[in-house]
């Protein structure tokens, strides 16, 4: 039987400026199945993706409900499945949603998105939006992230499948690329590259974070092979490089290539080795926690922690390791309507957390 708890612990953690900052944290729901994203919606209640193609809602109180009705159906192998749910900027209009997901057969699969109308505990008017038009026979490297930008146009993370990284730097591919449609799934006005008119930047491994600030600044992070996990400022008709450059070696220990940087590819403004297996970004802008305005919150997988990012102008300053007293994979962060942090714990089961001042 599924359930929901809230609990609360206390810790006390050093900031950068080594001023004690305390904050508890609180399991809101637990016994979800492998969740991947989350999205809060406006009474307050959020949606979480399970990877096994399930959609559920969970209460403010923390209640698991049953499965969405509608969902499309998804590819559930390897790291593949269901993964980001976005809401419509006009939701409150219209009530309309997206999902990202894998979809497909061993032998051909890809990443999708979907868009349908949330009533109730149903998916109305379910319609296939976008399809990555390059296929793939690899479980693995989906990207899959969504943001909308101030414009109202979608982006979308797309990986190179791994055995096809040399895709990452074809235009004419839709693997490892940052992909900008109309919320319809047209593809939108003002992308770069003429001859492949989805295509918003390139160059990319497997990005599973994607965050835009109140001013429209927009951040991602890539996993890299062995170290190079990279966090990159996403502009327009721009090359991030993979696999021509990288500052992480094949999982053989073998070059993936020697360079590190190369005329006319944007390099990273921070990066990790060894790696800690980035998944989920989340753009701070709260009140709960003012000294954390403007950072950026990165999940890591193999460290089984979250971190800080200090960002001063754009720029990474310093970095500090947060809750790892939770003891598990990070694999989702977004702030909450209430200025809380929350976090999607990976796995099976796996738990909503929410991180508030401990005086709160």
């Amino acid at each position: 039987m599924r359930g929901s708890f809230i609990t609360a612990f206390i810790f006390g953690s050093l900031s950068l400026s080594a001023v004690a900052q305390e904050y508890r944290l609180e399991t809101v729901a637990s016994e979800l199945s492998n969740p991947w994203s989350l999205a809060f919606l406006p009474d307050g209640s959020m949606l979480v993706t399970e990877r096994a193609g399930q959609l559920r809602r969970v209460s403010k109180a923390g209640k698991i409900g049953q499965p969405i009705v509608g969902v499309p159906e998804v590819y559930f192998a390897g790291q593949g499945g269901l993964h980001d749910v976005i809401l419509h900027p006009e939701f409150a209009e219209n009530g309309m949603l997206y999902l990202s997901y894998a979809e497909g057969s061993p032998d051909d699969n890809g990443t999708a998105v979907a868009r349908a109308r949330l009533r109730n505990n149903t998916l109305e008017e379910p319609e296939v939006i976008f399809r990555v038009w390059s296929r793939k026979d690899t479980p693995v490297h989906y990207g899959a992230r969504m943001v909308f930008l101030p414009d109202g146009t979608l982006l979308l993370t797309t990986g190179e499948g791994f055995d096809y990284r040399e895709a990452a730097q074809d235009l004419s591919s839709g693997l490892g690329k940052i992909i900008r449609i109309n919320d319809d799934g047209s593809p939108a006005a003002g992308n770069p590259f003429p001859e492949s008119p989805f295509v918003w930047s390139y160059g990319l491994r497997n990005p599973q974070g994607l965050a835009i600030t109140g001013d429209g600044i927009v951040y991602l992070h890539d996993h890299g092979p062995r170290g190079g996990d990279e966090v990159n400022i996403i502009k327009p008709g721009v090359n991030y490089g993979w696999p021509a450059i990288t500052f992480g070696v094949d999982y053989s220990g073998a070059y993936v290539t020697p360079y590190t940087e190369w005329e006319g590819m944007e390099q990273p403004i921070h990066y990790w080795v060894p790696s800690i297996a980035p998944s989920g970004l989340a753009v701070y802008e709260g009140d709960v926690f003012p000294e954390w305005q403007g950072d950026l919150f990165v999940g890591a997988l193999v460290d089984k922690e979250v971190r800080r990012l200090d960002m001063k102008n754009n720029e990474v300053v310093d970095e500090e390791s947060l809750f790892g007293e939770l003891d598990v994979r990070i694999r989702d962060l977004r702030e909450g309507p209430d200025g809380a942090l929350y976090i999607v714990t990976d796995g099976d089961p796996g738990k909503i957390v929410r991180v508030i001042r401990a005086a709160d």
